[in-house]
């Protein structure tokens, strides 16, 4: 039968003491064998052993030792045993201990008296602790504090023992008077939590009686005082008023956790503007004083409770918050900017704009490690706030414009982004940013950020200046041309064939890559890391970014380079009137792209260049030989109108997200509304007045009503037993994150009483039971809710079952049973709808190793064969055409449907490639859909020839 434990100690299983050597060293002389053999008792009586007539040699041989250290062991051992009978009566031996605790509450030093009061704290047993009370009451005039303190905490644990008002009828008077002549700040926190528990009257009364020296008061006396006035106001909201009045005092006190606490007990008990401004205030200040991260994210939750039902008022306190941008912890800098985000205004988003730009300027200093990461925050913020307010684009675009060239890639992709959108929204802007953008185009080292430059110049340089100059930049930044001549190349292949492979950073990895639907697709480019120069580059001193880039393998940019030259030419012959120079730069540009192809075909560089690649720029070289007027509109009109659709839609997401996330809340026609004008305003301050109109405000607007949040509760009550059974239960289960709440309803239908009634429950899957059940005693009858705290480890579909035992009061020998309905915890139960963007996507996927690898041998070095091979031997059904293979080198992706061997939903995505030397390479991924969910298997094949190493 488990008990209430007071006393946990650590207890090493693996060498056990016997108990005669225990008992050997309490009746010898030697005080530390004493004291290591109460240790090992006490121990051993924790973790529920037993050593037989241990008491009587522990009263014989420990109870007149004069040593603190086994005084002290000796209360703890008392404090350990039982001390009652199975009747619940005290034994008669206990009688022995009493008459040594009177003398230790006599005793001449201070602790032992300190240690003894201490330990009559824990007695549950009224008759042993009813001759010590005339000692226990002599120890409040103590010298000492450290014996005040405790006995005050001894009068309290004796006054609410079963019938402890009987033994101490007068205990709230005497404790009253003894606060009332106390110096001592924590015997004063006891005294008042004493009386605040025992005698709540009197501790109001004592409260206002010393209004005017609360703010002198100790830090944990102050505590307990705000306490009480939750617990007051909770009873009796029509007093609260004279309440906030203390609390505003306290907001001045010199203890950051009294300030805290102020600041929050506002908040819960009034409504009025000056008093949430007032607590908004304190936990401002506390953001800048405090120097723990940790104080720091507890004061933002605070602050975004704040801003969900008071905007307006911490509208106004915006670049208060602002300033714990100067944290240098990430998580505190993006829940900061996640909070002002939300209370930007016409009036404030100067300020903020401006105090957000000398943070960007901040993060070139290099001072932290994670600057980067900071950078791409803020240049998300001033998207945002740019896209709210178009008039401050032209503030910050420029600025924004130096970072295209960073190094940290995400933050560079974030401000090509930014520009991309604000060019298109802000027409006047648009011959500023073109003109910067040409200017700091050589300085951008990522391909991404290289491609979404040059869509920009493809679809905004309009003016004869601009399109010339946008060539002009793209020429230069590509170099000399050829990219190689016929000796270079060679001199490449025996360099290659001698020299270390390619740092990984420089190489182009020819890879499946994931969509943000999360299907596959073929794509060649480099890892986008900040740029370093290519080993193999000829033709050219002077190296350009795009020919970097090009050179090591990224054709995919390459492609993106013909797509905007075209566009260029295209709308030259628009604005240029002379034909010859159309003419001259048409054939410059046929060059370029016949070199890129001419590169593709190259075998010194690492990989050839891909179909679809080498597609784009065949068709741009047709579409430049012979245009037409449909496909003249399809590229310098269409694509622009489509990324004009993008952004209406975008918009439209976000107006929809704000409106579902509005709170809309109903009055019942019946609910009673207050007048305050027809109020008496006779001694009500300004504060009581206002919290009086904000609480018939919230009345009247049906923000006290919760009938939507009861029903939802209604609907997720599951019935656990039958109504026929003798006990019905039904359980409410709560998911929140990786703790579900189990709160049980168990109803007593007959009309015996139920004793020993447990529920005990068990879980199959990553499911932990955090706590053992409890027995209870059930009325005929009654009912009792029981709540089962349950941890998870992992997001997997588990299942609570169990069952209820019980006795009855006629049968009390036989234990009844009662099976529960199992509780299916569902995998859907941890997941909530969030969006995730697009690079966000795509950082996550690449950080993250969701798939294994598994090498293949084969002798095959046909594609077609080896597809028909495994489509023989795997029982696969193909679902979309094998088409042959263009030239030495190719890529080939194909979906199977595993039939046999990965199951009837398994989809199965194929890329293959044959290399120059023969070998085969290539992906095989599986997917499969459980439940409408896509999941991957992790399944990632590497074919190599056989025998390779």
């Amino acid at each position: 039968m488990e008990k209430s434990c007071t006393l946990l100690v650590h207890f090493d299983k693996g060498t056990p003491a016997l108990a005669n050597e225990i008992k050997e060293a309490l009746e010898g002389n030697e005080i530390e064998y004493k004291i290591d053999a109460m240790k090992k008792a006490i121990m051993i009586l924790l973790n529920g052993e037993t050593i037989p007539h241990l008491f009587i040699t522990i009263i014989r041989y420990v109870l007149p030792s004069e040593d603190h250290t086994v005084q002290k062991l000796l209360l703890l051992y008392l404090e350990i045993i039982d001390k009652t009978d199975s009747k619940g009566k005290v034994l008669p031996e206990m009688i022995l201990i009493c008459q040594n605790l009177r003398n230790n509450l006599q005793h001449s030093n201070e602790y032992i008296r300190g240690v003894t009061l201490r330990f009559l704290c824990r007695l549950n047993e009224p008759e042993i602790v009813e001759p010590l009370i005339p000692s226990i009451l002599q120890n409040l005039e103590h010298r000492h504090p450290f014996v005040r303190r405790n006995a005050v905490l001894a009068v309290m644990s004796v006054y609410r023992l079963p019938g402890g008002d009987q033994l101490l009828v007068d205990a709230p008077e005497i404790i009253e008077k003894f606060l009332s002549s106390e110096q001592d700040n924590s015997s004063k926190h006891n005294a008042f939590l004493m009386l605040f528990t025992c005698d709540q009257d009197r501790a109001v009364r004592y409260l206002f009686t010393h209004i005017d020296k609360i703010i002198d008061w100790g830090e944990q006396l102050q505590m307990v005082v705000l306490e009480l006035i939750k617990k007051v106001c909770r009873t009796n909201k029509g007093e609260k008023g004279k309440y906030i009045k203390i609390i505003i005092s306290l907001l001045n006190a010199p203890s950051s956790a009294v300030i805290y606490e102020c600041a929050g007990t506002l908040v819960s008990l009034s409504s009025a503007p000056t008093a949430v401004r007032a607590a908004a205030s304190t936990y401002c200040q506390l953001l800048i004083s405090q120097s723990d991260n940790n104080v720091k994210l507890i004061v933002l939750d605070r602050l975004n409770e704040l801003k969900a039902s008071h905007r307006e008022i911490m509208v106004e306190l915006v670049m208060d918050v602002l300033r714990a941008l100067s944290s240098p912890n990430v998580d505190i800098q993006k829940k900061t900017l996640d909070i002002v985000l939300d209370l930007i205004t016409h009036r404030n988003v100067d300020e903020v704009v401006l105090m957000l730009k000398k943070e960007v300027v901040k993060t070139q200093s290099g001072e932290h490690e994670k600057n980067g990461e900071y950078r791409q925050m803020l240049v998300q913020a001033i998207h945002t706030c740019a896209i709210k307010f178009p008039e401050v684009a032209s503030t910050v675009v420029h600025l924004l414009m130096d970072f295209l060239g960073d190094s940290n890639v995400a933050s560079a992709i974030d401000v090509a982004v930014f520009v991309r959108e604000i060019i298109e929204t802000n027409p006047k802007l648009r011959v500023s940013i073109i003109m910067r953008l040409l200017d700091t185009f050589y300085q951008i080292r990522a391909s991404r950020v290289c491609a979404c430059a040059l869509w920009i110049i493809g679809e905004y340089c309009l003016s004869l200046s601009e399109v010339e100059g946008g060539i002009t930049t793209i020429k230069q930044c590509l170099g000399d041309l050829p990219f190689f001549t016929a000796s270079e190349e060679v001199e490449g292949q025996d360099t290659q064939k001698t020299s270390q492979p390619v740092n990984s950073t420089t190489v182009s990895s020819r890879r499946p890559v994931v969509l943000a639907d999360g299907t596959y697709a073929t794509q060649s480019a480099v890892l986008e890391t900040a740029m370093s120069p290519p080993t193999l580059v000829h033709g050219s001193a002077s190296i350009g970014n795009l020919r970097s880039l090009i050179l090591s393998g990224d054709f995919f940019l390459g492609a993106v380079v013909a797509c905007t030259l075209t566009k260029l030419v295209l709308r030259l012959e628009e604005v240029q009137t002379l034909k010859t120079e159309v003419n001259k730069t048409t054939t410059q540009v046929l060059l370029i792209f016949v070199s890129m192809l001419q590169l593709g075909q190259s075998s010194a560089l690492p990989q050839p260049m891909d179909n679809d690649s080498r597609e784009r720029i065949v068709l741009c070289i047709r579409l430049l030989c012979n245009t037409g007027d449909d496909v003249r509109k399809i590229w310098l009109q269409s694509c622009r109108e489509s990324f004009v659709k993008m952004l209406a839609d975008k918009q439209r997401r976000e107006t929809e997200e704000l409106k579902a996330k509005a709170h809309i809340s109903n009055a019942q026609p019946d609910d009673l509304i207050d007048f305050y004008h027809l109020k008496s305003r006779k001694g009500m301050s300004q504060l009581e007045l206002e919290d009086e109109v904000q609480d018939d405000l919230k009345r009247a607007t049906g923000e006290f009503t919760n009938d939507g949040d009861d029903a939802n509760k209604l609907n997720r009550i599951l019935q656990l037993t039958g109504f026929s059974d003798p006990v019905y239960a039904e359980a409410y289960v709560t998911v929140h994150h990786y703790d579900i709440v189990l709160d049980v309803t168990v109803i007593n239908r007959t009309k015996e009483t139920l004793q020993n009634l447990c529920l005990e429950l068990a879980t199959m899957g990553d499911l932990k039971l955090v706590e053992r059940p409890q027995n209870y005693t059930l009325a005929p009858e009654s009912s009792k809710q029981i709540k089962a705290n349950i941890k998870v480890s992992s997001t997997e579909t588990g299942v609570i079952f169990g069952n209820i035992v019980y006795e009855t009061s006629s049968n009390v020998h036989d234990r009844m049973v009662i099976v529960l309905n199992d509780i299916h915890i569902d995998i859907m139960d941890y997941i909530s709808p969030a969006y995730c963007a697009d690079v966000a996507f795509r950082t996550m996927w690449a950080e993250f190793e969701w798939e294994n690898k598994v090498a293949v041998n084969t002798v095959i070095q046909n594609e077609k064969e080896f597809l028909d091979h495994i489509i023989k031997s795997t029982n696969m059904k193909c679902l979309t055409p094998i088409s042959a293979l263009e030239g030495e080198c190719g890529f080939l992706a194909s979906n199977l449907y595993a039939k046999s061997v990965f199951g009837e939903d398994a989809l199965v995505n194929v890329s293959i490639e044959k290399q120059t030397d023969g070998k085969l390479s290539g992906y095989i991924r599986i997917r499969s859909k459980t439940q409408g969910i896509a999941l991957s298997l992790g399944d990632k094949i590497t074919l190599k020839q056989k025998g390779a190493a």
